[in-house]
């Protein structure tokens, strides 16, 4: 399949040889070594992802209601907008949002509470994506966030795009992550593991973000938590170019993925409660399946200690406020 995004993006981009990794690096990878469950990298693969569908022939639009109002702002992250809201306040959905999507009938948006899903139509390069996605009673489509981009331009949003203030949550202006990327950025695709070959940059999240720190490109905000030395979203990791991958008990999908993060790398996206990355939600289809092909452990093997951080330049102070986690209590806001 091809690729989404631009072949010159930040996302196309392998990564140099020869390029820094950052003095900060090893302090970084070690609050991942902290979480004994785990020794390496999950993997999103049935949940907390990202289905993706195609658009039917007929192109038809619907309209996406605004899932986020006033009455409920209180009770998600769009409670850091409060101050802010106005009438003409855009409420989650980027303003060109509004001329429908082409969602087809077998679309679901991912089960967990982000409810995340992407529509694309290739024949006219064009990608939607939503957080938050359901149908109502009535059976119209609503989500939190929506935005509309061309599939095959940079793939990271200009800053000046969004009309955020410190302290918001830039979902409140379209985007569907936390960091203002595409939600279609940097997932494991079916077809790519199928073919044998991943060539961009791969999505990853974990706890330890820093909070108000993001590096553009790609992030345009963040919504980490972490006071002091965390991961600013935006930031990429690299798995040894030089290690050796046959130590490892390896899948052939899992070997795929190892090399696409020693070439390309992955960059932080988003908060998580584990550090993961995001293979293609499946959800519905049931004309492909991960059942048999990618296990969301296949990549624990190869512990933290193989990656590094690459050199950080330009990090912007501003970004989401403080807000109500702690390990264990995980989307805690969404369930009061």
């Amino acid at each position: 399949m091809k690729r989404f995004f631009d072949d010159n993006s930040y996302w196309n981009t392998p990564i140099e040889t020869g390029v820094e990794t950052d003095p900060r690096s090893d302090h970084l990878i070690s609050l991942l070594q902290q979480d004994d469950r785990y020794t390496g990298f999950g993997i999103n693969v049935h949940k907390w992802t990202v289905p993706i569908y195609e658009a039917e022939t007929d192109r038809s639009r619907q309209k996406v209601a605004r899932r986020i109002t006033t009455s409920i702002a209180g009770k998600s992250k769009a409670s850091y907008s409060t101050e802010h809201l106005h009438p003409d306040h855009w409420f989650g959905h980027y303003p060109d949002f509004a001329d429908g999507v082409p969602i087809p009938g077998k679309a679901e948006p991912d089960p967990e509470n982000d409810a995340h899903v992407a529509i694309i139509d290739l024949e006219a390069g064009l990608a939607w994506d939503m957080w938050g996605a359901t149908k109502n009673s009535e059976g119209q489509w609503e989500a939190n966030s929506g935005m509309s981009y061309r599939l095959d331009g940079p793939g990271v949003f200009p800053k000046e795009s969004f009309p955020v203030h410190n302290g918001e949550s830039i979902h409140m202006y379209g985007p569907s992550r936390a960091s203002g990327v595409p939600a279609i950025a940097g997932l494991i695709m079916y077809d790519e593991i199928l073919s044998g070959k991943i060539e961009h940059k791969l999505a990853f999240a974990t706890m330890y973000n820093a909070f108000q720190q993001f590096i553009h490109p790609p992030a345009c905000w963040t919504d980490g938590w972490m006071k002091g030395d965390g991961f600013p979203e935006g930031c990429i990791l690299q798995l040894d170019p030089d290690l050796d991958l046959d130590r490892f008990d390896l899948s052939d999908a899992a070997r795929v993925i190892a090399r696409a993060l020693q070439e390309y790398g992955m960059s932080d996206v988003d908060h998580a409660a584990d550090a993961t990355l995001y293979a293609e939600g499946l959800p519905g289809r049931d004309d492909r399946s991960w059942t048999g092909i990618l296990d969301p452990h296949a990549l624990m093997c190869i512990g933290f200690e193989h990656y590094r951080v690459l050199k950080m330049e330009n990090i912007i102070n501003k970004g989401m406020g403080p807000w109500d986690w702690v390990p264990g209590q995980f989307h805690k806001q969404y369930e009061e």
